[in-house]
């Protein structure tokens, strides 16, 4: 169930991308992963999770955490020249930590 949703969301993303890079996140009950992809060129554009150095302090896997890591990978992708993207939640249902993490990159200036 999960592939199928992951895949059926991935199928949408790349006929509205244009182009632009892919927010990508991944949820695990301990950590919040997110990254900016560009899958023209297939590499990472800016990276941010839980596990940073800047955030492993107040890590944990709940909102808040998903928050911080919203913040900086928005700031990452600002600092790598990026301001639009798509929003790539993977399988994951967009509610709770995921939607914590989109929020937090939209207030940090990424546009999706």
């Amino acid at each position: 169930m999960f592939e199928r949703r992951r895949q059926r969301n991935r199928t949408q993303l790349k006929k509205v991308s244009n182009g632009r890079p892919r927010l990508s996140i991944h949820r695990t009950n301990q950590h919040m992963y997110a990254q900016i992809i560009d899958d023209v060129k297939g590499t990472t554009l800016a990276a941010a999770s839980t596990l940073d150095k800047d955030l492993r302090s107040a890590a944990g896997s709940n909102a808040d955490a998903a928050t911080n890591v919203g913040k900086l990978i928005a700031e990452r992708a600002k600092a790598a020249g990026v301001e639009s993207v798509v929003f790539d939640r993977g399988g994951f249902v967009y509610h709770g930590r995921v939607k914590a993490l989109a929020e937090a990159a939209r207030a940090g200036g990424l546009v999706f």
